[in-house]
């Protein structure tokens, strides 16, 4: 396999089986051979059974299903059962467009980065929506930049491909638990190791289905608290 992509999950059934679809074969026209790995948090609306269910002649097509609930643990599940030396993480729901994974595995490739951000914040990278939402996140980007001295615009999207070697200099455990602030933790770890990272412009849609399970003013207090700590004692973060 040439990249394996983690999904994860959580009353997903709308969109997710579509999203399969489109990056198998917008990787298929570029000559990318990808696994597709599904995490799925027990969704009640029964994701994983009908993703396993519509891919069980597709080997390249996992689904986990597990009783553990959180973005940051089936993230880093899905890390650990993957197979190829290059990783990428995206949202289930459209959010992130799949036509950009071809562009991003080409240019890391190409370039030998270890590392390629998908963002809304550099030169031609947008977001669909309220412009209030957009303002309020990039501001709070801005802040996390100021803070953490990091080199990424972008330090909550989660569209993400990196270089699986990289996991070997990471505290997994310390990193990956909470919600989506697991990501500033990842960005700030990986600074420390100084790896080749590039942002590339990206645009991000609305979601295709379904209601989102990220609202930025709830989670505002958690990801500034979780970016002071970082500040403070990130180099735990690394081995």
């Amino acid at each position: 396999m040439d990249l394996s992509i983690i999904l994860p999950t959580y009353n997903e059934k709308e969109a997710v089986v579509e999203l399969i679809q489109v990056l198998l074969s917008s990787l298929k026209s570029r000559n990318i051979n990808p696994e597709i790995i599904v995490v799925d948090d027990n969704s009640p609306d029964e994701t994983g059974l009908i993703v396993k269910e519509k891919f069980k002649d597709v080997p390249n097509v996992r689904c986990i299903i597990r009783k553990e609930r959180g973005l940051a643990t089936a993230t880093r599940r899905g890390i650990e059962e993957a197979s190829s030396e290059i990783i990428l993480l995206m949202d289930a729901d459209f959010n992130h467009d799949p036509h950009y994974v071809p562009q991003m595995y080409e240019i890391l490739k190409k370039y030998d980065y270890d590392a390629v951000n998908g963002s809304r914040y550099v030169w031609g990278g947008d977001m669909h929506g309220p412009r209030g939402r957009y303002y309020g996140s990039y501001t709070f980007n801005m802040f996390l930049n100021l803070l953490l001295f990091i080199q990424t615009q972008d330090n909550t999207g989660i569209f993400f491909m990196f270089r699986k070697k990289l996991i070997s200099h990471l505290n997994m455990k310390a990193i990956f638990n909470g919600y989506g602030d697991f990501f500033m933790r990842l960005l700030y770890a990986l600074k420390l190791l100084k790896i080749k990272l590039i942002e590339i412009p990206v645009v991000y849609k609305e979601r295709h289905s379904g209601k989102s399970k990220t609202f930025f003013y709830k989670y505002l207090f958690q990801y500034t608290w979780t970016a002071i700590k970082i500040r403070f004692s990130g180099k735990t973060l690394i081995h």
